[in-house]
């Protein structure tokens, strides 16, 4: 089985990538073994869609908080608020938000989606400091409009599937909450590395197999790659490509019932 990782910016470009790790999972086996960047939207969804059958581990928002989206009557379903917000330019979407958040008490301007507040995770409204708003402006729309089932939120038959990780749970079991990346360059430190370098050998370790269901291998060159990335875009989406191959290990891909398919869910 294919499976990708995918480490996702809003903004690609030569010096901001979006990385996707392709990985298989065999018997007891996941394989990490290539890598691929891109700098434009347009050949990372060619590369997407070139492959008739995948699971795919996004490391972005699919859904926004319900809250928010019955608060700007945005629809009732997921496919309708995603087809809406796919039709707005990215400054009518941040100005939106800006707008929203105006003039509502502080800890109410940002709405957290009940997997948020599970994961850790931070709000999918937020459009500064890490701009998980605007990939989720970036992202679900295109998702939604290549014809991918989106689980949970909008599941098909196409045998190409996304769903929402979140690689930063696996890092924060392995080295607690100490940072192993930067991509400012004059704050990356060789701790950092050193922690980076930990993280690859805790999931290549035999144990491994008891935390994941399965033994990851990861070939020479990714694991050099994973190690000297200094930004974590590498190791984020070799993180993202083992919840995903977990995910797919478990029913309903662990995903409970009750979630909300309108917010969405993290697999984690």
């Amino acid at each position: 089985m294919k499976i990708y990782g995918i480490d996702f910016t809003s903004a690609p470009s030569k010096t901001k990538v979006i990385t996707c790790i392709e990985s298989f999972l065999e018997a007891d086996i996941l394989h990490i073994e290539k890598f691929y960047r891109f700098t434009d939207f347009l050949s990372f969804m060619d590369f997407l869609l070139r492959s008739p059958s995948w699971i795919a581990g996004v490391d972005f928002p699919l859904g926004q908080p319900r809250k928010l989206i019955e608060n700007l009557r945005w629809g009732e379903t997921w496919t309708e608020y995603v087809a809406l917000i796919g039709q707005m330019t990215k400054q009518e979407f941040v100005e939106t938000l800006n707008q929203y958040r105006q003039g509502r008490a502080n800890g109410d301007r940002e709405h957290l989606r009940q997997t948020d507040r599970l994961t850790g995770a931070i709000s999918p409204m937020k459009i500064y400091g890490v701009p998980v708003g605007k990939m989720f402006f970036e992202g679900a729309p295109r998702m939604l409009k290549a014809g991918f089932s989106i689980l949970p939120c909008h599941p098909t038959d196409d045998p190409r599937i996304v769903m929402e990780v979140y690689p930063a749970l696996i890092a924060r079991g392995i080295i607690g909450k100490q940072s192993y990346k930067s991509d400012n360059k004059q704050k990356q430190t060789s701790e950092m590395k050193f922690l980076r370098q930990e993280i690859i050998n805790q999931v290549r370790s035999p144990i491994s197999k008891t935390e994941y269901g399965f033994i990851v291998e990861v070939n020479r060159q990714l694991d050099g790659e994973c190690i000297s990335d200094a930004s974590g875009d590498t190791i984020d989406a070799a993180l993202a490509a083992i919840q995903a191959a977990q995910a797919s290990r478990q029913a309903n891909y662990g995903i409970p019932e009750t979630c909300d398919r309108l917010e969405g869910w993290i697999c984690a």
